[in-house]
């Protein structure tokens, strides 16, 4: 299975929808496609991550460098996670709880929580 990775604008977030495989061939082409963003000035940027079918360690990878860019121009990165999706939920979201990184994102079920303008650790 390949990677397709689609870019539209929601309010003032960048979202970049993903479905697919982020595999080691795969995954530089989210890695781009998120510093593409950051070049463009966009410092609020969603992943949306519930068509991804699998994701090895170079995806956990790229999820992890895109926070620590975010973070570098004081951007926000939110991931949408869906509880329900592959058989058992996001196969992203147990990937990254069985390394235990799930904690380092802000993860929301879908695209309206994760462009809401309220802050997670405000609430």
């Amino acid at each position: 299975m390949t990677l397709k990775v689609w870019e539209r604008e929601q309010g003032n977030w960048a979202v970049l929808q993903v479905s697919g495989e982020m595999d080691l061939v795969t995954s530089p082409a989210v890695r781009q496609r998120v510093h593409d963003a950051v070049a463009e000035g966009r410092r609020s940027l969603v992943l949306d991550l519930g068509e991804v079918r699998f994701c090895d360690s170079s995806g956990v990878g790229v999820l992890i460098a895109a926070r620590r860019l975010m973070r570098s121009c004081q951007g926000r990165l939110r991931l949408i996670l869906p509880a329900q999706g592959a058989v058992e939920g996001s196969h992203v979201n147990r990937v990254l709880a069985a390394l235990g990184v799930r904690r380092l994102f802000d993860v929301y079920p879908d695209l309206a929580s994760a462009t809401a303008e309220t802050d997670p650790l405000s609430a």
